[in-house]
């Protein structure tokens, strides 16, 4: 584990009650250091037993910046559990698609999805285990910091609306314990996006315009680079994403030891 030559420090991991050997510049070149204080000792949350000890990853980036492939590519390795984003149940509630009403009319739908989003997100979060390592399309992080800001900030969602889902989300992430050790950040231009948008030909995303693709990416780039907006749970690892499938591929194998061993 330890190398000569290298410099190390030991960070106490309070939320997990041991000790990191963490290698600096950690994670190499491209990986950021987070700025979220320590959860309290004294301040307990709901947690699960025994789980302490295994690695969970968030897979983020904008729509169509390439985490279903990223995702894919990790799943065929044994010992990774991969949840992707529930968009079936975002599809069908009750026979209704939520998610394609709010791209159709985000002022009258914003609020519904969004507090729908943040259910189902955080059932994936709290699911038991099943594997050492479990990577997770998005977070319920993503869902308020990232698609709930854009809402607000564009004007599509009330003030009130908006009040509601914070007090939400800030209740969930002090009473419930949300577990990450890395986000690996697909950084994507905007007009990629929209190209690979327009290529897949998903009905609800036929009515999205590169404008919202640029405000997502704006708002991901605050959080996750620029740490200007909100504070950043876990350490990240920048992946360039604007390559071809093959380039992508060559990327994913090359970080996957950073990625993989990201509780180390």
């Amino acid at each position: 584990m330890f190398r000569r030559g290298k410099r190390y420090q030991l960070v106490v991991d309070k939320r997990y009650r041991h000790v990191l050997v963490r290698q600096t510049p950690t994670l190499g070149k491209h990986l950021i250091g987070h700025s979220r204080s320590s959860t309290s000792l004294s301040h307990r949350k709901l947690v699960r037993n025994g789980e302490e000890k295994k690695s969970v990853i968030w897979i983020e980036g904008n729509i169509a910046s390439g985490k279903t492939t990223c995702l894919e590519y990790f799943n065929k390795t044994s010992g990774i559990e991969v949840l992707t984003e529930p968009v079936s149940k975002w599809r069908n509630v009750q026979g209704c698609n939520l998610l394609g009403l709010m791209y159709q009319d985000p002022s009258r739908w914003g609020l519904t999805l969004q507090t729908y989003i943040q259910l189902t997100m955080l059932d994936r979060h709290v699911l038991p285990m099943s594997a050492p390592v479990r990577m997770l399309e998005r977070s319920i992080y993503s869902a308020k910091y990232i698609f709930v800001e854009n809402l607000y900030k564009s004007g599509k969602m009330p003030e009130v609306d908006f009040a509601v889902l914070s007090e939400w989300f800030e209740w969930i992430i002090k009473n419930i314990d949300i577990p990450v050790d890395l986000i690996v950040y697909l950084q994507t231009s905007p007009q990629t996006c929209y190209e690979r948008l327009k290529q897949r030909c998903r009905e609800e995303e036929k009515v999205i315009p590169l404008e919202y693709l640029e405000s997502i990416h704006n708002l991901y780039e605050d959080w996750l680079i620029h740490h200007k907006s909100f504070e950043v749970p876990a350490p990240v690892l920048v992946i360039p994403a604007d390559h071809d499938l093959k380039k992508m591929l060559h990327q994913y194998e090359e970080n996957r030891e950073k990625i993989l061993m990201a509780h180390c």
